[in-house]
Parts: C-alpha cells; structure tokens; sequence
C-alpha cells in the first residue's frame, strides 16, 4: 500500500534582538520520545516480532533477522560486552561497514550501556598511511575491536591496534590479537546482568561515537546520546508523520559511521517498526550495478542518498521498466542530503514519477550535521522551493547572527551533541555564550517577508574570503550555481581567490562523461581527457556563458584547471564521505593554484 507524503504544520516564529541576532522556531512543541533507540527494539519484538527488521545478501538471496531475532541477539552480545568488562573508557570500535552483524553490536552495545563507534571503513581499507584510523584509535582507547573478515584487515589492525586488545572477527579471527568470533560472542544467553545494564541507560548516555574530519582534517569523535537520537527522530515524525504510516522500508547504502544512514536513516527504521535493507551498492563504476539489481527487488517508502548517487542512478532508471516500477511503486519521497542537487537530475526523476505513477514523487533534503543529530532544519509543503533547506524542526531554536553580510547559523535542541570525546578544548569552541551550537553554515531567508518560506543555504562561513579588490565571495552558492550550469561534466570544484584580483577553480570533472564528449576509449588516461581539445572549448564556452550571467567579480570565475588527479582520502583532501576538504586542496596543491593565477596561462589553464 502507498501512502501519500504528508508534512506537518509549517509555522514559525521570529524573535527579532537589540543585537542584531534573531531566534527562529516552529510554536509546535517536540512529541515525547523514548529514554532509548533500544526501547524501540523492546517495542517492536513484542509487536511484531516475525516482522524483518534487517537484511543483507547472503548468495543469491537475503539474510533476514527479525525484531524478535534481533533483541535476543542484541542481548546477547550486551552479555559479552558485560562479561568482557567494557565501559565508557573501554568502549566498542567498529572497522568494519554496514552488515547485519554490525547492527547487532550496536545495539548490543547500547543495551550494555557500552558506547560503540563505527570508523569509516576506507580508513581501514583504502588508506595507505592509516594515519586517521591510528589517531581514531588512540583517542577512543577501544577494549574490543569488530571486523567482518581478520584477513582483509590486517594491516589496519596491525597500524592501529595495541596487542593486547580483543579483535572480534566474523570470519578469520586474527593471530596476533586476542581474538574470538562473532559465534562465541553471542554464545551465552543474556542473564540479569543485561536487565540491569538496560536499566541504567538514559536519555544522556552516551550511545555511540561518530568521528568526523569537518574543515581540520583531523577527526574528532562526536559524543551521540541516546536522547539526541530519540528526539530527532520524534523530530521527524512532525516533520512527515505519513513516514509511519506503514512501516517504513528502506534499501540503503549510506555508511553507518556517517550520521545521515546511522542515525537518521537506521534509527527512522527502527523507531518506525520497519525493515532495512542493505544496499551493497555503491555510486560508483562497477558498483552502482549491484543498487540496480536491489531496487527490482525491494522497493522503498523512502529513497535516500547523496545527489552523486542520483546523478549515477538516473540513467538505469532512465531505460529500465523494472527498475522504475520498483523504485516508484511504494515510494513517498526521495531524500538528499550533504551537497546540492543538479537541476537536470532532479527534472529527470520528476518526469520518471509522472510516467510511472502518475505525479512526481517529492524531492525532499535538510539541514544539520553529525553535531545536530542530524535533522535541524527540514523542507516542508510551503518551504519547498529548489534550493530551500527547510524551516526550524519543532524542537529546535535557530540563532542566526550578523557575521558580516551573512547570517550565521546557531542551534540548540535536545538532539545537540554535548561535546567531543575528550576533548574540552573543541567542545568550548563549538558553542557560543547562551549554548548555541555554531553550525558553521550561513542561511538566508528564501523570502524575508514570510519566513515559512524557509531558508536557503548561504555558504559556510569559514570558506568566504575577500579578492583583492575586498569584495567577498561566497563560495557555497557560488559552487552550487557552478556544478548545476557546467552540468554532467563536474563532480566539485574548489573555489580559489584570496587576495587575487577575480576568483578562479580547481574543478574536479566527472572523467567519464567528458571521456564520453571527447569520444575518446576507456582506456584514455585522465590527464588525455582533461587537455582534450573538445573538453576544453565545452568549458571554456560554458565558462563564458556563466560569467555573463554573474553580475559581479564575486559571482564569476577568470579561469579553471581541470584536475586530473582527484582529491585523496590520504591526504586530508578528501573527506570519507567524499566530500572535499577546501582548505586542505588549496593548501596541498599551492602551486597549482599559483599555476592557475599565473600570467602566462599553462596548458591546462581555460581563460
């Protein structure tokens, strides 16, 4: 049965200071919510125990656990972690990705009381130098350590991992750990030790430990307690009660060490009653295939990802049938989250709506970050125009503050993080004198004259910088408006600039699309691609039509170079998210940028 979207009331209120600064809230107040994620788990093994709650592939088919399975699972594990001794300063490390088994243990461990972190995957897997895993590592002072295959991480856990600290493997316990597998974890039944742990868990006992990298490139464990994940979620059911209407059902990619799939999108699974599945695709070459295939076999209610998966996921769409029958059949809204949206992909899956269910299925996103829970700021009927990120969630107090000729987003709600893992120092910096969180991100209104219209993402307010000429350029929506007008070309830019006289790009292209208008083979390198002669006058002319509609030096660009080597995970420049550092590109390829401002242009340069 399809339920149609629905959202929930669309008000709110501005408080305007003496100062300059102005609080904006919704006057709905926060539905209550569960002391504990796990209680839903309680609730849900009661009411609907055959109900699957989480899937995986296994062969050519689906392993499937049941709300039923799943708590007395869960319970078992918390006996282990209790029989083991761990604690808060001996929390749970999780190396691995998204996996059934994973799951488990994170609820295991927050039955326990345990805090649990999931570290990005990549960290272990496509790093070279492991430097982000080992400085994880050492600040969270794991006393177990989980992967899935000891075989496959071994040199991870060799980099990052004392001698003495037990690694758990699914398959291939290491040898030089002290190590058991995943069987003999859940070995004993839990006792009365597990009810007494469960008893003692809060509202703000800390569940889980999500590290992120943000602008220093060094990563920093962010505190989640269990209210902050509680409240986000009652959070959501004002925003689109129809969500649970039904159970929810999802099949989803997007890592768990990240709080978009970890928290806002497991947790929507398991407050709602509903069944998760997960996607062993992945936006990429090669992987975006295995997505395909689930989606003819699991439709959704919700469809979340980040817009490079849409991006890759539109053409399949475009000519399969069964893919757009299992995609749209059930589905309420689509989701996007941590970068904008190209134009042509969203007309796309709106016109695939109306050809295959008859009406476009919404294209929803938000605002918030690992700090925030992460819903802060939520679309709604009326706040819904391209580029708007929402209004105030009900719960949730905006500040926005003068920062020049910006405002600056702050935020308090009780899905707010307390603070980083030990340490004090980034914790007193992260909020302001009344305890306002400092997003970092500047908002404007979409219409000052009525604020239900909502607010529309004005950049972050540590990328801005001055040209020489002291007019400032605001790189967020000058980079939005970028990758929508260069199209399918781009995947990112990094905007350059400071002190200069006009501002100019580092643009990452998508290789395989400008490959494609070169007409050149597979096997053409990067760099061929990048200096191609039709590649070059399609930029340049896009260039040239771009700048002609900037109005200003703030909103124009005098050259690029297309990178043909992309940003890296290694080196700070990429985040594990995929998302690109700024700071860490501009100051790691310096003379790249002196290239790009040289007099006599080089022969990558596009004037």
């Amino acid at each position: 049965m399809k339920i149609p979207l629905t959202f929930g009331p669309p008000h709110v209120t501005v408080d305007k200071r003496g100062d300059g600064s102005m609080i904006v809230m919704s006057p709905e107040p926060l539905a209550p919510y569960p002391r504990s994620m796990t209680d839903w788990l309680d609730h849900w093994a009661r009411a609907a125990p055959d109900r699957v709650f989480i899937a995986e592939r296994r062969g050519g088919g689906w392993r499937k656990v049941t709300y039923a399975e799943a708590r007395d699972l869960a319970r078992r594990i918390a006996q282990g972690l209790i029989d083991r001794g761990l604690s808060p300063e001996r929390p749970v490390a999780i190396l691995s990705g998204n996996s059934v088994d994973h799951a488990l243990i994170g609820l295991g461990a927050m039955i326990a009381g345990v805090p649990y972190a999931p570290v990005s995957q990549p960290y272990s897997l496509i790093a070279k130098d492991y430097g982000k895993l080992k400085t994880i590592l050492d600040v969270l002072t794991p006393g177990l350590v989980y992967v899935a295959d000891g075989d496959r991480f071994t040199l991870a856990l060799a980099a990052g991992v004392p001698k003495a600290t037990e690694v758990v493997a699914g398959i291939n316990p290491p040898k030089d750990w002290p190590s058991s597998t995943f069987e003999a974890l859940i070995a004993r039944p839990a006792g009365p030790e597990v009810d007494a742990a469960h008893a003692r868990v809060g509202p703000d006992t800390i569940a889980k430990l999500l590290f992120t990298s943000g602008s220093t490139g060094t990563p920093k464990g962010v505190i989640n307690t269990q209210k902050m994940m509680t409240s986000n979620q009652a959070m959501l059911r004002g925003v689109n009660p129809s969500y649970h209407v039904v159970a929810p059902v999802l099949l989803d990619w997007l890592p768990w060490s990240h709080t978009f799939g970890g928290n806002n999108n497991f947790n929507l699974v398991l407050s709602g009653g509903g069944s998760y599945f997960i996607d062993e695709g992945r936006p990429l070459p090669g992987a975006i295939e295995a997505t395909v295939r689930n989606l003819k076999e699991v439709s959704p209610t919700i469809y979340y990802n980040v817009p490079k998966g849409f991006e890759m996921l539109l053409p399949y769409a475009e000519h399969d049938a069964d893919l757009r029958k299992g995609l749209f059949q059930h589905l309420q809204a689509f989701v996007y989250a941590g970068a904008a949206l190209a134009p042509h992909v969203r007309e796309a899956f709106e016109r695939l709506g109306r050809e295959t269910v008859g009406h476009v299925v919404p294209i929803l996103t938000s605002l918030g970050s690992t700090e925030t829970g992460p819903s802060a700021l939520s679309v709604t009927e009326k706040a819904c125009a391209p580029g708007v990120v929402g209004i105030p969630n009900h719960g949730v107090e905006l500040k926005l503050v003068p920062n020049g000729d910006k405002l600056e987003a702050r935020l308090k709600s009780p899905s707010i993080t307390p603070g980083y893992w030990r340490r004090p120092d980034l914790t007193k910096d992260a909020f302001d004198e009344e305890g306002y969180y400092k997003l970092g991100d500047a908002l404007k209104f979409f219409d000052e004259r009525d604020p239900e219209l909502g607010f529309v993402f004005d950049g972050r307010v540590a990328e801005d910088f001055k040209l020489a000429t002291g007019t400032w350029v605001s790189v967020g929506p000058l980079r939005i408006r970028f990758i929508a007008h260069f199209g399918p070309y781009v995947t990112d830019l990094v905007v350059a600039g400071h002190d200069r006289d006009d501002a100019a790009a580092l643009v990452v292209p998508n290789v395989s699309e400008c490959r494609a208008l070169a007409g050149l083979s597979d096997d053409a390198s990067d760099a061929d691609v990048c200096l191609h002669p039709k590649v070059r006058d399609t930029f340049s002319t896009l260039l040239a039509a771009f700048n002609k509609k900037a109005g200003g030096s703030s909103g124009r660009f005098a050259r690029l170079i297309l990178m043909d080597d992309p940003p890296s995970l290694d080196s700070g420049e990429l985040t594990d998210k995929g998302s690109i550092n700024q700071r860490a590109v501009l100051a790691l390829r310096a003379d790249v940028v002196e290239e790009l401002f040289d007099a006599t242009p080089s022969a990558r340069t596009i004037v």
